[in-house]
């Protein structure tokens, strides 16, 4: 009996363990994981090389809430839309919709590709909504009274720089999930994550001149 049992232990132990990964299987793994990593990183860090470290920021899509509080805050205005970083479109659509006529600004040239796609899908004119591989950082935005933006806390006080120089007095810049550092707060819309802030240009201009300096 005893020599039975010690057969069948000894039988047992030459099984492999099903907790060992075989080496093909790690291997493959690590290939999805790598093939998987570089599908995510063409959609949040395409062309990156081009942009300084200071300036890049990844994408991260607009929740809906956020994308019908930019739309409260564009109540009443007309004229031409410019949207930084503009991602899948879906901002740009919107507020196309409502008679603006925009421009989405993005390096990703997938994104690109797809809002593209999509607004070619839905019948909507490049008159009123048009996207370009182009870097907004390098471009000048004077011709537009309305900005859209969702980017991140490290770069708003370069773009409010930037802002501030280029637009136009009747403009209006609209900012999700992250305000402007410095700038006089004139509209907000939402919570959270979803909260977003709205500035009239002029107002900002004026606000800014008036403050008392650190040293008074």
């Amino acid at each position: 009996m005893e020599d039975s049992i010690e057969v069948i232990l000894q039988d047992h132990s030459r099984v492999p363990s099903t907790n060992r990964h075989h080496p093909v299987v790690s291997a493959c793994l690590g290939a999805l994981f790598t093939g998987l990593y570089g599908v995510w990183s063409l959609f949040v860090m395409p062309g990156f090389r081009k942009i300084p470290w200071n300036l890049r920021v990844p994408y991260l899509p607009s929740s809906r809430d956020q994308t019908m509080n930019v739309m409260k805050l564009l109540e009443g205005r007309t004229g031409r839309l410019a949207d930084l970083g503009s991602g899948d479109g879906r901002l740009v659509l919107a507020a196309s919709s409502a008679g603006l006529q925009c421009t989405g600004f993005e390096i990703n040239s997938i994104l690109v590709a797809y809002a593209r796609s999509k607004s070619c899908w839905r019948g909507v004119p490049s008159s009123k909504a048009t996207f370009v591989k182009k870097d907004f950082w390098k471009t000048d935005l004077s011709t537009y009274n309305n900005v859209t933006a969702f980017l991140a806390p490290g770069v708003m006080g370069l773009l409010g720089e930037k802002l501030l120089k280029e637009l136009p007095d009747d403009a209006r810049i609209i900012s999700c999930r992250f305000p402007f550092p410095n700038w006089p707060q004139q509209l907000s819309v939402g919570s959270g994550l979803d909260q977003t802030f709205a500035y009239d240009i002029d107002s900002v201009r004026s606000r800014l001149r008036n403050a008392p300096s650190p040293a008074e």
